[in-house]
C-alpha cells in the first residue's frame, strides 16, 4: 500500500528517534494526525524549544538554561565532591534519589572503540582542568557497569591515580525488593563485592 507523502515523512523522521521502530513511529504519525492541531502546535513548539531555549552548562556539561546550570550555581551543593557521569539524564535519575548533594560532570558518552568513541570526544580535558582548579576532595564515577562504562571508569581512575582525589564507584548489586533466584552471576557477585558492614 502506497503512504501518503507527508504521513511518509513523519514516519521516516520518527524513526530516527532511539528506540522507534517503524511500527511505532507509524503508530505516533497517525496519533499526531489525528490530534487538534493546538496539541500538535504544542508538541512542536515544545520541540523547537529544546534547540532555541536549552544549551549545556558551560563547567559541567548538563541541560541548562543559562551558560550555568542549576546545579553549579546553587551555594547549597556540597562543591567538593563531584559524580561523573556518561549524560544528562543520569544527573535526572540521581536528583530524583535525592540522595546525592555535590555537583556532577556530564562525559557525553563513553569510551567506545568500536563506535569510534575515543577520549578527544568525551568531555575529559574539562573534567581535569576542573579538577586542577578547584578544590574537589572526591570523584564518584557513576558510570554504567558495562564494557564501555567500565573501561571509562578504569580510564578516569588511572588518569587520577596520582591526584589527592578519593575516587570510588557507585555500588552495584541487588535492587531493593529483588530476588536472588532471578538475578544473574555478575549482579549477584556485584552484590557480594560491594557488601557493607551492618552495623
Amino acid at each position: 500500500m502506497q503512504i501518503a507523502e507527508p504521513l511518509q515523512r513523519a514516519i521516516d523522521e520518527l524513526n530516527k528517534l532511539p528506540t522507534i521502530g517503524r511500527k511505532t513511529a507509524l503508530r505516533l504519525a497517525l496519533y499526531i494526525l489525528k490530534s487538534k492541531e493546538e496539541n500538535v502546535t504544542t508538541l512542536t513548539n515544545a520541540l523547537l524549544a529544546l534547540k532555541t531555549d536549552l544549551r549545556f552548562c558551560n563547567t559541567c556539561h548538563n541541560i541548562s538554561i543559562d551558560e550555568e546550570c542549576e546545579i553549579c550555581k546553587s551555594t547549597r551543593r556540597d562543591k567538593s565532591v563531584l559524580c561523573v557521569v556518561e549524560e544528562p539524564s543520569d544527573v535526572i535519575a540521581i536528583e530524583k534519589s535525592n540522595e546525592f548533594n555535590g555537583v556532577y560532570h556530564v562525559l557525553g558518552g563513553v569510551l567506545s572503540p568500536l563506535s569510534g568513541k575515543g577520549t578527544d570526544d568525551l568531555n575529559i580535558d574539562s573534567l581535569v582542568k576542573r579538577v586542577e582548579h578547584s578544590d574537589i576532595r572526591e570523584l564518584i564515577l557513576a558510570l554504567n557497569p558495562d564494557t564501555e562504562g567500565e573501561t571509562t571508569a578504569l580510564y578516569l581512575a588511572r588518569l587520577f591515580k596520582n591526584s589527592n582525589l578519593n575516587i570510588s564507584r557507585i555500588a552495584r548489586g541487588l535492587p531493593v525488593g529483588g530476588d536472588l533466584e532471578f538475578a544473574d552471576q555478575a549482579t549477584i557477585g556485584r552484590a557480594f563485592i560491594g557488601r557493607i558492614k551492618v552495623e
